[in-house]
Parts: C-alpha cells; sequence; structure tokens
C-alpha cells in the first residue's frame, strides 16, 4: 500500500505531505483545486513521463516521494532483485523523484539511482492509474486479446510463451527461405566472388601461427653473417686468446700459496676455479652455436614471399590468420548455397514446413485454452456488471480466426496465434451482441472498466489501484454501484478515487479535500484528511453546491450513516 506522499514544488502544489491507509480513499474538490495534480505526482513516481513545465513558477524544481509498505513475496521484490537495488528490512520501498525547470528527471528507489526504464518496470507493479482517457484501450480490439490471455493464468501464459519461440524461430527460417529465393541473380554474380576467394584462400594452405614463427625466422636468417661474426670472435677470445689458459695459471699460483692464508686465498681459488668452469662451459656452446649457424638466401626469399601473402590475404579477409580460416568457412557455407541451391531450398521449406505444422498445433491448443478462458471471462464480467447496475447486459468475448485463413485455405500465423478477440456487448433485453466500440456509452464504458479492474485486481498484485473521475457521465443508482463497487475492491488493494458525486465519497474508508488558497498573490493546493464534522461539511457542499443548509448537512450525516451500515452488512 501508499504509506505516505510527499510533493513540493509541483504545479500548484507548494508543499504538501499526506499519509495514507488501507482501504477506499477519495480525494473532492472543487473544479481546479488541483485534485488531478495528486494523480499526477503519483504517475511520476510510477515512471510516468513528465515534463518542465508542469515544475511551480519560479522554482527550480519539482520533488515527489512515495513511501510504499510492501508484503513480502510481492512481484515487485523480484523486479528490484533484478534490477541490483536492494530491498529494505521493514519492507518498506521508498521512491523518490527529482524534475528539474530544465526538463532533467531524476529518480531513486531505496537511495538508489535509477533509469526511467527501471522506474517504471518498478512502478508497473505497484501503481495502476485509470482515467477517463483510459476508455480507449477498451476500444482497441488488440488490447481484448491480451486481457483474456492474462486472465487464463500461467498455464495458458507458459504455452504462450513455448509457441512464440516456435513462431519466432519459423519467421527467421521463412526469412531465409525467402531470401534465397528472391536472390537469384544476385547469386550468380557472387558465385564467381565466392568460388575465387574460396580457391585463393585454399591454395594459401594457412597454418594457424604461421605468420609468428616466419617472422622469427625471417629474423633468424637475415642476421645470420652478424651473429656468425660475433660468435667466432667470442669464442677466439675464450680459447684463442687465452682467456682460459689465463685462468688455469692463475688457479694453480694461488693453489701453492693458499695454505699460508686460506681464510682468504681458498674462497678466491673457489671462485676463479667456479669462473673457468663457466667460462669453458660458455665456450663449448658458442661452438656448437656457431656450427649450427645457416646462411640461407633461398630459404629467406621463400620466407618473404610467404609472409607478402599472407598480409595481402589479411588485407582483404581479416586481421589474423584465424580471421582468414573462419571467413574461408562462410565463404564456402554461401557457395554451397548457391551451387545447392534447389536442395537447400528444399531443406528449409521442409523446416519451415515441420516448424509451421509444430506451430499450428500449438496454435489450435492456444484456441481451445481461449474458448474456455472466453466462457468464465465473459461470466465473470456479467457478474460484475449484475452489482454495477447493468444486470440486464450481455457481455461476450468473441474469438475469431477465420480472419486469419488466406484465399488458399493456408492459415495465418501471427505472433498471438490464430486468434482474434473482441468484446461484444448487449445493453437491452433483445438487441444483437456489438462490438464494443460500436454501442457503449461513457457511463456504460466506466462501469466495464471498473468490472474488469475488480476481476483483475486479483490476478496482477498490484496493490494501489487509482480511479481518475471515472464515475464521469453516470449518477443516481449507477453512482452508487460504483461506489460500492470501489469499496469491494479496497478489501485486495488500496483505492484512490478523484470523485465529484457524494454518493461515491460517502463509501470511502478515508475522505481527503483537495483545497485551493491564494496567499499573497500566489496560487496553491492543500490536502487534508476530513473526520467527523469537516467531512459531513464537504459531503454537503458536494450535495448543495456553494451554499450548505442544515438540510444538506442532515443528508450528508444519514448517507454517511447509510455508508456505514452498508460497509458493515
Amino acid at each position: 500500500m501508499l504509506h505516505e506522499l510527499s510533493i513540493r514544488n509541483l504545479a500548484v502544489i507548494e508543499e504538501v505531505h499526506v499519509s495514507f491507509h488501507e482501504g477506499f480513499h477519495v480525494l473532492t474538490g472543487e473544479t481546479g483545486a488541483g485534485k488531478s495534480i495528486i494523480i499526477d505526482a503519483l504517475s511520476l513516481i510510477a515512471g510516468g513521463r513528465g515534463t518542465s513545465d508542469i515544475v511551480r513558477y519560479g522554482c527550480d524544481k519539482a520533488e515527489m516521494e512515495a513511501v510504499f509498505d510492501v508484503k513480502p513475496g510481492h512481484p515487485v521484490w523480484s523486479v528490484l532483485d533484478k534490477l541490483g537495488i536492494h530491498a529494505s528490512s521493514d519492507e518498506m520501498l521508498i521512491i523518490r523523484r527529482e524534475l528539474s525547470a530544465s526538463g532533467k528527471s531524476t529518480s531513486r528507489v531505496n537511495g538508489q539511482l535509477v533509469t526511467m526504464t527501471m522506474l517504471r518496470d518498478i512502478g508497473e507493479c505497484l501503481v495502476n492509474i485509470h482515467g477517463q482517457h483510459e476508455h480507449q484501450s477498451l476500444l482497441r480490439t488488440e488490447q481484448h486479446l491480451e486481457w483474456l490471455d492474462l486472465f487464463a493464468g500461467e498455464d495458458l501464459l507458459k504455452h504462450k510463451r513455448v509457441y512464440k519461440g516456435i513462431y519466432t524461430e519459423l519467421q527467421a527460417k521463412r526469412a531465409e527461405r525467402r531470401e534465397l529465393e528472391e536472390s537469384a541473380r544476385h547469386n550468380v554474380q557472387m558465385l564467381d566472388l565466392f568460388r575465387f576467394q574460396v580457391e585463393e584462400i585454399s591454395n594459401a594452405q594457412l597454418r594457424v601461427g604461421e605468420d609468428e614463427s616466419l617472422l622469427e625466422e625471417k629474423r633468424k636468417l637475415m642476421y645470420a653473417s652478424k651473429r656468425m661474426d660475433s660468435i667466432s670472435e667470442a669464442y677466439s677470445l675464450l680459447y684463442d686468446g687465452k682467456a682460459l689458459d689465463a685462468l688455469s695459471k692463475a688457479i694453480t699460483k694461488l693453489s701453492d700459496v693458499q695454505k699460508y692464508d686460506e681464510s682468504v686465498l681458498s674462497p678466491l681459488v673457489e671462485q676463479l676455479q667456479s669462473a673457468f668452469y663457466q667460462a669453458e662451459d660458455a665456450a663449448y656452446q658458442l661452438r656448437d652455436y656457431r656450427d649450427g649457424i645457416e646462411s640461407d638466401p633461398e630459404r629467406l626469399a621463400y620466407i618473404d614471399d610467404r609472409l607478402d601473402l599472407i598480409n595481402s590475404l589479411k588485407r582483404k579477409y581479416g586481421e589474423t590468420i584465424p580471421d582468414i580460416l573462419a571467413y574461408l568457412e562462410r565463404t564456402i557455407e554461401e557457395r554451397d548455397k548457391i551451387e545447392n541451391r534447389d536442395e537447400h531450398l528444399e531443406r528449409l521449406q521442409g523446416e519451415e514446413n515441420r516448424l509451421f505444422e509444430k506451430a499450428i498445433a500449438l496454435a489450435e491448443e492456444l484456441s481451445q485454452m481461449r474458448i474456455h478462458a472466453a466462457l468464465k471471462l465473459s461470466a465473470a464480467i456479467e457478474s460484475e456488471l449484475g452489482s454495477l447496475q447493468m444486470g440486464s447486459t450481455q457481455f461476450r468475448v468473441q474469438l475469431d480466426h477465420s480472419k486469419r485463413v488466406q484465399e488458399d485455405n493456408i492459415v495465418q500465423l501471427n505472433a498471438n496465434g490464430i486468434d482474434e478477440a473482441v468484446f461484444m456487448l448487449s445493453t437491452n433485453p433483445g438487441e444483437p451482441l456489438k462490438p464494443l466500440n460500436k454501442i457503449a456509452s461513457g457511463g456504460e464504458m466506466s462501469r466495464i472498466m471498473l468490472a474488469l479492474k475488480s476481476i483483475f485486481a486479483e490476478i496482477d498484485q498490484i496493490p494501489v489501484l487509482v480511479f481518475d473521475e471515472v464515475d464521469t457521465g453516470v449518477s443516481g443508482r449507477a453512482a452508487q454501484a460504483i461506489a460500492e463497487k470501489m469499496s469491494q475492491l479496497s478489501s485486495r488493494c488500496q483505492i484512490f478515487s478523484i470523485t465529484h458525486l457524494p454518493q461515491v465519497a460517502c463509501m470511502a474508508d478515508h475522505h481527503y479535500e483537495i483545497r485551493k488558497q491564494v496567499t499573497e498573490q500566489r496560487t496553491s493546493t492543500s490536502i487534508q484528511e476530513l473526520i467527523s464534522h469537516n467531512r459531513i461539511e464537504e459531503l454537503a457542499r458536494m450535495l448543495g453546491g456553494v451554499e450548505v443548509t442544515e438540510k444538506t448537512r442532515h443528508h450528508a450525516q444519514e448517507m454517511l450513516d447509510l455508508a456505514y451500515r452498508k460497509k458493515g452488512a
């Protein structure tokens, strides 16, 4: 539920802070007092689009903060987890949004910055705002199938996800087949190119890592002469230059006298002996290395030619040899498709047919599930409409997939299967059922939408439902029925309603007055929860208009008493 709402510098609101409760809330006030601004603030909190012109004149930014108390296990917690937002330990969810006069928007959830997309994902789980303009969604038949599927439940939705996976695969296979069919002339031109590229790369007989090993070998061959000269000179210095002989003689001389000062001379003798053995070993290694040096101009020329070829292929087909070889595989595949076009078409057509048959079977199963759900939804809506003073109304969810059959009797699928759903209505006995958008009045639309909301409240688990003047166009017993329906609905979720009807206002558990005042030539709006005498005064105003009399006050009190008895029944 929405626990608290704070608003600063939004339109004519300078600053309000209000606490809410469980149950049914109404917001009333004179026309232009700013009732809809409260709903606008909730819409912004839920990720709605905001513009800079709603910032209070002369202020830098508008600020809104809402505190929600959400039960464990509610879907919003899994959404927060997926988005990496930390949940509080007290089941509180705090959403804060700022909108600057320059149009920049900043949003935080439990103190963490979030994007608008993230905020909308969260808001969709918390708040559902239904205004008069939302009647139009009832007139869009493409929405009707979505409502039916949602009502049908998780079994159908799982089946639908499986179908969509097959349908997506079918569309991809169909596109691949059509592309192959439609590119015949282009393919003839490309075939020569593909053949040339395959031949050019294949003839090169590339090996992964070949270029690196050739470069290393080239470096050695290029400097073979210089290495021979340097190694030979170093070897000569060690042997022919008598370096080893000098070390040997030095060791002999020191050995003769080391017994006279062993603490100093013995370590020196050991060092010289070690140096002699190391120098002798190095000389042997230099000799062996020198003997292994080869100068091969022909091999060097071959390496240069080979590297030139590899670099040429890299410029055409990829930065590395693995890239070139991957390109070769793709080109061979494309070449084979063209050379074996008929075989490929036959294979693709076979795969397409297999997927199509599977999709048709799944779509037929979906259709059967929808037929069963349509009967249940029709009965449920008629029951709800009966309690909304539309007891003689007939409501049907008509399923039709005849339009999905083409002239050649091949069924055409779409992302939802083979069905189209249309809400049909007959408001008077003896009248035929007709599409909703052909016959329903504004007042009837309000009650149909309220009936749908009542049914779907348990399905979508949204804790806060807001009705913005949905009772427009109704009066008398119909208005009373709408009020009673919203009161009943408030046992499952928190209900807010902006209304001008006293029949609706008196049924609320909590009544708030939105009032506009002018102070020092600045307009501001305030919100106050009404209790006892103040609530009677507001109801009397709604009943009597400008002049409130004792008679209207008595009538207001009587309406409240009747409402209390009605809710307690």
